[in-house]
């Protein structure tokens, strides 16, 4: 077997974000084990493994013990992909095994002693002489075997074979004879561990898990990834501390001179800004004043709504004066509907990343984290995806906004989750009631980065966006929703046009 001289050290899978995981690829030369419950992508992920060889000149074994030669094939068209230059060995027989004109490589793995399978093994290896090899699976090998000291010693008989021929093997276990069996971990130089999630609603999610990974630093944790036509996608844990840019930390203005004055002169770069407020206070329109803002600056920017249809929001935006259909057509808003029973964390994380690193998307919206948490419900591993993502934006200098819808209306107020800890600034929207109408106040409550207003400001939604007033000293009580008047109340905007 030639290795060709011009390839990488690492024998690449060719699975997008897998490779990051495991920091370059398969180490040439060694045996690996990906392992996983029936359905979880196995099949699918060494299948790419061995198309990637097959691109780059290299010769390709897929060994089955488990499937036909037409199901891979047909599993394989399914994504659209044709195995040429993939050869494959099978040792599972058709109906017609009686038949005398079938080949020899056509065989009752159950009928075969464990020696004369592996000696069958080894005959199309060198009969093939690959540089990528693919053994699906161990659990047949490990029943031939009836006890693990056999098993074992048939493991290790395959990985110094398969290490004297240089060749990179990876073998497959469905972990359906004896899950609790861990003899391929000692023996293999690497293991990847595939697990699939049902959720009470949903469809069925999966993630992934390098367990070892001998003389490698690789990327632990679980990473979700997903299985979609024409590849599998996975979506690496997003560790901030390796991600940091370089950029001015300047303060960015909205449109509304008295909201920057709330603000202390407007928003730092590079920061979070979190917005509370009950249902129908205006925190998606607060958000897309910053992100036309941004815009008119010559900055992208890109919205993720959870709870909203686009269309309504488009609709609602354009009554506001705001033609966010047109911002999309021209390439300056990037606006994504965000399906919270279909996305993992994983994946969304990997959608914000894209937009910042390959658009050059410099604010971020996120409307709203209610829905974010309905895509994962552990409470405590959502804020820890949000502290990552958060910390990777404020690396880049991109500013994010997230909305927190809370539950109440007036009163007292509760959040779902509560990440103000986590956020540089937080703005607080809230009703009250004074001259017999339902008003709104805004306050900020926090600025990590700088000196802000301590005043509670009226603001009202009309159909030229938000409009805010002078600061309201006359009242006690505007947060709790039933103040008490103060003196002559200034600061109360005036009735609307009737």
């Amino acid at each position: 077997m030639q290795v060709l001289q011009d390839m990488d050290e690492q024998a690449r899978t060719g699975v997008e974000g897998l490779d990051e995981i495991l920091a370059g690829g398969l180490t040439r030369g060694r045996l690996f084990l990906l392992e996983g419950s029936p359905g979880t992508g196995k099949t699918t992920i060494a299948t790419q493994f061995l198309m990637t060889g097959a691109a780059r000149g290299e010769s390709c074994l897929y060994v089955t013990l488990s499937e036909t030669d037409e199901e891979l094939r047909d599993s394989a068209a399914s994504h659209g992909w044709d195995l040429t230059g993939v050869e494959v060995f099978e040792l599972v027989p058709p109906e017609s095994l009686l038949d005398a004109e079938q080949q020899q490589s056509l065989l009752y793995s159950s009928d075969l002693e464990l020696g004369e399978t592996t000696k069958r093994i080894f005959e199309a290896f060198d009969r093939i002489k690959p540089d990528r090899v693919v053994l699906d699976s161990l659990s047949e090998i490990r029943l031939l075997a009836q006890s693990s000291l056999r098993y074992r010693r048939q493991i290790l008989a395959l990985k110094h074979f398969f290490a004297t021929q240089k060749a990179t093997v990876l073998m497959l276990d469905d972990m359906t004879a004896d899950v609790a069996d861990k003899t391929v971990h000692s023996v293999a130089h690497g293991v990847v561990r595939l697990e699939e999630l049902s959720p009470n609603y949903g469809p069925e999610r999966r993630r992934m898990r390098a367990i070892k990974y001998r003389g490698r630093r690789f990327r632990s944790g679980f990473h979700d990834f997903s299985i979609d036509t024409g590849a599998v996608r996975v979506f690496p844990r997003l560790v901030a501390a390796e991600h940091k840019g370089d950029f001015a930390r300047d303060i960015l203005q909205s449109d509304i001179p008295e909201l920057d004055a709330l603000l202390g002169g407007g928003v730092d770069r590079g920061s979070s800004i979190l917005v509370l407020g009950p249902a129908g206070t205006g925190k998606s329109l607060l958000n897309l004043t910053f992100v036309t803002a941004a815009i008119a600056r010559g900055e992208r920017a890109a919205m993720f709504i959870f709870d909203e249809e686009i269309g309504l929001l488009f609709n609602r935006a354009l009554a506001l004066g705001i033609d966010m259909r047109r911002l999309v057509d021209d390439g300056q808003l990037i606006v994504q509907q965000v399906d919270a029973a279909e996305l993992t964390p994983g994946e969304f994380s990997h959608r914000v990343r894209s937009c910042v690193e390959d658009q050059a998307v410099r604010t971020i919206v996120i409307d709203s984290l209610n829905g974010y948490q309905a895509a994962m419900p552990e409470e405590n591993a959502l804020v820890l995806h949000m502290h990552e993502l958060l910390q990777y934006l404020n690396r880049q200098g991109a500013t994010t906004f997230l909305s927190v819808a809370q539950h109440g209306l007036v009163g007292d107020m509760k959040a779902p989750i509560d990440i103000t800890y986590l956020a540089d600034t937080v703005i607080l929207l809230r009703y009250f009631e004074a001259s017999g109408r339902v008003r709104r106040a805004i306050s900020v409550i926090k600025k990590r980065t700088g000196s802000h207003e301590d005043t509670i400001r009226e603001y009202r939604i009309g159909s030229t966006g938000i409009r805010m007033g002078e600061p309201l000293v006359g009242f006690h009580g505007v947060l709790r929703g039933v103040p008490t008047f103060m003196g002559d109340a200034p600061g109360l905007l005036g009735d609307p046009p009737t």
